[in-house]
């Protein structure tokens, strides 16, 4: 039988109990490893981490512990070819896009590591300048940021078990908050490997870093009221997490990073025959592929002029059909598989949704794979979908199929001259209801600028490609740590990373109120982040 990973709490490598569940090659079907987290003592494994992790990272400085993150980065490094294995058996990822997760979720942590040292050899941080309270200026009042005395409950998908882990717990880490995290199921064995590897070498203390393994029924009874909970996945989900006592009773924070239907828009100025209509068509293509189209920020529903929708499909048609699909052993295959067997069910079912209201224009299942038996390997060739009539289309704006799939639909092109031509296109977008990120390329910067603020109501972020930054731009759907994750509305309404921002959900904010000199003083033992 294959090995059950252990789970670490309270200090201790402990076995979850019963048979558990199997994770498998995606691709092989192979059986890899077991999971369990059967008969933990949670109340043991949060109260440790609580009283023990919590008072050892709230003793060093943030310069300390940011410290121990660099330390971690170096570990991760030279273990990167592991990593980059387990990836390939368990997640079915090309090495190219094991990349994003691995490499994404290190360069986070060691950005965050950066940022701890600048700030220096406090354990408090001030929140902006202080604020006098009285006439003649003697009273005044200062906010203040200070750690959490509680657990932060990681609740990670299963499509980015590095990044996923690190992107959460770096924040977390540096602010002097200890980590719980239960990673999906599917692909927890990276997650439980990282883990393992810094626990072991000793970098942080006991109790700061801990990994569950399995199921999660029970992990959100033993939330209290200042510890805090980040959740990735499903709307659904959030839903349930939301309705739950330890929000509703005790006021436990929790950070919703939900399914969002992201977009890409072509503006009016951007034909065919220039760069941007280039960038546009590449980065349309690269997002339905990378990870097999299994990322949260990934373009579903891409608005084009109507004059150019024959164009677009055409060069979209083109470009997949060179994306080579099978095994991600073979150095032959660009896109590899979904994650199981079940996710592959689930996109299927998408795709059969979405036939119902709109075109198949491109189906990539015509070509066989690439040394991968089709009746075993959750392998989905790229399919891409044209919506004539996308205002009384509604699968378009509620459905969001996690794979290789996207959407094309045209806009009218405003003719008045006091509107922004996209005007409709913002209204297609905006029919998400909320997203993580919509993208807009333009041959002119300042019109970017403008249609940028149209779109920032209702995503996190606004990626803005002229040809003047094609070189430097960091892509539609990579996150980076100095700008914001998360989104409004049906995106789950979270914020994650955006720089110091991210310290913010894992600290307490307080206003003291004191005298002149008593201020002076609290300033001498805190430090004021830059945005």
């Amino acid at each position: 039988m294959n090995e059950l990973l252990k789970n670490y709490v309270a200090g201790q490598w402990i076995a979850g109990q019963g048979a558990g569940t199997t994770l498998s090659d995606p691709v092989t079907g192979d059986a890899l490893v077991r999971v369990s987290s059967d008969g933990l003592d949670l109340a043991q494994a949060f109260g440790f981490a609580r009283d023990q992790g919590g008072a050892a990272l709230r003793a060093l400085t943030y310069a300390q512990r940011a410290a121990r993150l660099a330390e971690v980065v170096k570990l991760l490094q030279s273990r990167r070819d592991d990593y980059y294995a387990i990836a390939t058996a368990n997640s079915g990822t090309t090495r190219n896009d094991s990349a994003v997760d691995i490499d994404g979720g290190i360069f986070t942590l060691s950005w965050y590591a950066k940022l701890g040292a600048s700030l220096g050899d406090v354990h408090a941080l001030r929140d902006g300048k202080s604020t006098a309270l009285s006439k003649d200026q003697s009273f005044s009042a200062q906010h203040v940021l200070t750690p959490t005395h509680g657990v932060a409950l990681l609740i990670n998908a299963f499509n980015f078990p590095s990044w996923g882990l690190w992107e959460k717990a770096a924040p977390a880490l540096l602010s002097g908050v200890p980590v719980i995290v239960k990673p999906a199921t599917a692909s927890a064995w990276l997650t439980q490997r990282m883990v393992a590897d810094v626990v072991d070498a000793g970098i942080v203390p006991a109790g700061a870093l801990s990994v569950i393994c399995g199921s999660s029924a029970g992990l959100l009874d033993q939330i209290q009221s200042f510890d805090v909970v980040s959740f990735t996945g499903s709307a659904d989900t959030a839903a349930t997490l939301r309705a739950h006592p330890a929000f509703v009773e005790h006021g436990a924070r929790l950070n919703v990073e939900a399914d969002s239907l992201n977009s890409a828009i072509l503006c009016a100025d951007a034909t065919p025959d220039t760069p941007a209509f280039d960038l546009f068509i590449n980065e349309v293509v690269r997002e339905m592929t990378v990870k097999a189209g299994q990322k949260c920020t990934a373009i579903r529903r891409a608005f084009v002029p109507q004059q150019s929708l024959d164009a677009v499909v055409d060069a979209l048609r083109a470009k997949l059909a060179k994306i080579t699909v099978g095994n991600p052993r073979n150095d032959s295959v660009r896109m590899g598989s979904l994650v199981s067997r079940a996710q592959y069910d689930n996109v299927l079912a998408g795709i059969a949704m979405l036939r119902e209201q709109a075109v198949l224009a491109y189906d990539g299942s015509a070509a066989p794979l690439v040394d991968a038996d089709p009746a075993v390997a959750a392998c989905v060739a790229p399919h891409l979908f044209v919506v004539h009539d996308p205002d009384n289309a509604t699968l378009l704006h509620d459905i969001e199929v996690f794979g290789p799939v996207a959407s094309v639909a045209p806009y009218r092109v405003a003719s008045n001259g006091e509107r922004l031509p996209e005007a409709h296109a913002i209204a297609l977008a905006r029919r998400g209801q909320g997203s993580l990120v919509a993208s807009i390329y333009s041959n002119d910067d300042a019109h970017l600028a403008r249609l940028a603020l149209e779109l920032a109501d209702t995503h996190g972020r606004v990626h803005a490609v002229s040809p003047s930054v094609q070189h430097s731009q960091t892509g539609h759907g990579n996150v980076m740590p100095m700008s914001l994750h998360g989104g409004p509305g049906r995106a789950g309404g979270g914020e994650e990373l955006g720089g110091a921002r991210a310290l913010g959900f894992y600290h307490r904010r307080a206003a003291v109120q004191a005298s002149g000199s008593a201020l002076d003083a609290l300033k001498q033992i805190t430090h004021l982040p830059a945005d």
